[in-house]
């Protein structure tokens, strides 16, 4: 099973070990897009600092991010399921986890990125600022940019299991499964069900759609399910006591879409 997950803005301030070695990353095959990525981030944050924050579209409280990115290749780094400390990341605890929930956590979790493209929560890397919605000078829309790199070496990546989609829809710019790998993803949604004046309403609430997914993966992790698929994934989602909707895509060669209905916001 492999899963795919989005970062988050929320990161670690710094980074406490030595600093960046790219060769040390995982999906090697992405190593010159994301030297190309960097150079550009690197080179736009040492220059202008109002044009970087322009492009990065950062805040007047989010300054000193700027700084940060032009010293990536020196900073100090930290495993990525470290960095990300958004509200998804909170819920799914890496930390907690038992050894055995660790080490599937590390094989089967990825993490997309407008600057790395997508990382193993067990590499390496500074604390950043670039979302994958960023237009870099020379590059253009990084959703745009990283779609070849990640075509090339995603499939292998894939392999011939599940492939659960939770990323949002910034990050899914960067890589559409295709034909058999999509056949055996599952795109999911959250959504928050409450009725009002007798009718049932249902909305996406961020906040919730994140925690939501953090606990469906630890649960996954936590108990070592192995879904072949998804439909597999279904099941195994109900017998862990969630309300999943979904059913087979009409064509071939579509992902699954489930949704995840909750009815109370915590």
């Amino acid at each position: 099973m492999l899963v795919l997950l989005p970062p988050s803005e929320g990161k670690a301030a710094s980074g406490r070990g030595a600093p960046l070695k790219p060769e040390s990353l995982s999906l090697p095959g992405l190593a010159g897009a994301r030297a190309a990525v960097l150079d550009g981030l690197v080179e736009l944050c040492a220059g202008d600092e109002e044009k970087a924050r322009e492009v990065l579209g950062l805040s007047e409280g989010l300054r000193g991010e700027v700084a940060k990115n032009a010293g990536l290749r020196t900073a100090g780094t930290r495993p990525a399921g470290e960095l990300y400390t958004g509200v998804l990341y909170d819920a799914l605890g890496l930390a907690s986890l038992d050894a055995a929930a660790r080490r599937r956590a590390g094989t089967s979790l990825l993490v997309f990125s407008g600057l790395w493209g997508a990382v193993r929560v067990g590499d390496r890397i500074p604390p950043y600022r670039c979302s994958m919605g960023v237009k870099l000078p020379g590059l253009g829309a990084l959703g745009a940019f990283w779609r070849t790199p990640m075509a090339e070496v995603m499939p292998k990546a894939a392999g011939d299991g599940l492939v659960l989609d939770l990323r949002s829809s910034a990050y899914t710019a960067a890589w559409k499964p295709k034909g058999a790998v999509a056949e055996r993803t599952a795109s999911v949604r959250v959504l928050h069900a409450q009725v009002v004046d007798g009718v049932e309403k249902r909305s996406v609430v961020s906040h919730f759609n994140k925690a939501t997914k953090g606990r469906m993966v630890r649960d996954l992790l936590v108990t070592g399910a192995r879904p072949s698929g998804p439909a597999e994934l279904v099941t195994v989602l109900r017998d862990l006591g969630y309300v999943v909707e979904g059913e087979a895509p009409a064509r071939p060669g579509r992902p699954w879409q489930l949704d995840v209905v909750v009815t109370e916001i915590h």
